[in-house]
């Protein structure tokens, strides 16, 4: 639970940050600008207070890590939600709009969380996990979006290193293998998620490790 706030308080403080002309710069996912990764970050958002207002009495179906799809194609933006990303991102029209919205809704599913009972049963995409195992996939999905936002702007502070470490450990649980001690935690996300091609050193290193990359999350 508190990594959740840590990395969720650390990824809202970045994008607040941010200059308007930041928001027209390519981000970290395929086909989009900052702008709409922001906007798909007020959807996430969106979809954390949902969740944690869709109590089940179900038994679980998945934790924090079998909570991940792992497809077998990367994302080319041409899916038709992530079309409507585009869309609604431009009809902000100006950023403030955009942070004022993020910052709004965002806030409140921080609050969401921290009241949650971590033993609470909810409901989401058609799986069943305790509120604090959904909480814990959500450090991976901020970390994630956190080095998709700085992938192209140097200047923004990145995730805090405990975001990053508990991502790579939850990677590495995906993946079913520990990713080569030579790969520090940022550069493990970002080329086990296909962010980056390996260098040819990692490339020997994750094979010497037996580790199959990339993984593309969903």
């Amino acid at each position: 639970m508190d990594l959740f706030a840590c990395s969720w308080t650390a990824l809202r403080t970045a994008v607040a940050a941010l200059p308007e002309a930041d928001f027209e710069k390519p981000s970290g996912c395929a086909g989009w600008l900052v702008r709409d990764l922001v906007c798909h970050l007020v959807i996430d958002a969106q979809d954390v207070l949902i969740t944690l207002a869709t109590p089940t009495g179900s038994e679980p179906t998945a934790d924090a890590v079998t909570y991940w799809e792992v497809a077998d194609r990367p994302p080319t933006g041409d899916d038709p939600l992530d079309a409507l990303i585009v869309r609604l991102a431009a009809a902000y029209r100006e950023p403030h709009l955009l942070t004022f919205h993020l910052d709004d809704v965002g806030s409140a599913a921080g609050r969401a969380a921290a009241l949650a009972d971590p033993e609470q049963r909810v409901r989401t995409r058609g799986q069943v996990l305790t509120a604090g195992d959904y909480l814990a996939a959500y450090v991976l999905e901020w970390t994630l979006h956190h080095l998709d936002l700085v992938a192209h702007l140097p200047h923004v502070p990145g995730p805090p290193a405990e975001s990053l470490a508990r991502s790579r450990a939850a990677l590495e649980e995906i993946a079913g293998a520990a990713f080569p001690a030579s790969l520090g935690d940022r550069d493990a996300l970002l080329v086990g998620t296909g962010r980056r091609a390996p260098t040819a050193a990692e490339r020997a290193a994750l094979g010497a490790a037996a580790v199959r990359v990339p993984l593309h999350l969903g």
